[in-house]
């Protein structure tokens, strides 16, 4: 999808996949001790602005200026400092060994864009650093409730793996789970759980 589909759809007034953050994220990183995060195709912020609220230095990209504006919107509505820079991924410059999360909620890439910014993501990492992964699996083409409709930008849990065969794989689950994140994520969904540490 274009920079102007998303431009388009952040400009809405509402934030419109909510503000909280996502839960399979939050369970993941109350768990964690702060450190520096990163989060990428971030959207309206709202799983960064949840994680700077809990101490985390946070970095967040984003190729919409619509998206940026409203992640920092929403920062400012809770009072928290996160780092937003609005970019392409195929542009984005990865800090080497600089992170102890890497967040991706819902990105879907292009094969050889996903393969690209996974190897830079597990380059971007600490030593024992995560990364923390949802994603639509390609069951979701049954459902309604968000992500693309096209079967190359979702995953199997095969692709996952493939991916980040660099990382110790921590969990890797294929769920069906009730969504509700504002209307755009709403009711069944078929999604695909990771968590995976470098060595």
């Amino acid at each position: 999808m274009s920079k102007d589909f998303w431009n388009n759809r952040y400009s809405e007034q509402e934030f419109i996949y909510g503000t909280k953050p996502n839960e399979f994220f939050k369970g993941q990183i109350d768990k964690l001790k702060p450190g520096r995060a990163l989060f990428l195709a971030e959207g309206e912020g709202r799983n960064a602005v949840y994680a700077a609220k809990l101490g985390w230095e946070v970095d967040a990209v984003d190729f919409s200026s619509s998206a940026k504006d409203k992640a920092l919107k929403l920062a400012e509505i809770f009072k928290v400092k996160i780092n937003f820079e609005e970019c392409d991924l195929n542009e984005y410059k990865f800090k080497e060994n600089h992170y102890d999360i890497i967040v991706m909620i819902f990105v879907h890439l292009p094969l050889d864009l996903r393969r690209n910014v996974f190897q830079n993501s597990i380059a971007s990492l600490k030593q024992n650093g995560k990364m923390i992964i949802e994603v639509f699996s390609k069951e979701q083409l049954n459902n309604s409730s968000g992500g693309p409709q096209s079967i190359e930008l979702l995953y199997s849990e095969d692709d996952l793996l493939g991916l980040a065969r660099d990382l110790n794989i921590e969990l890797i689950e294929s769920r069906s789970i009730n969504l509700y994140e504002g209307e755009y994520h709403k009711g069944k969904a078929d999604v695909i759980r990771f968590v995976g540490e470098k060595n």
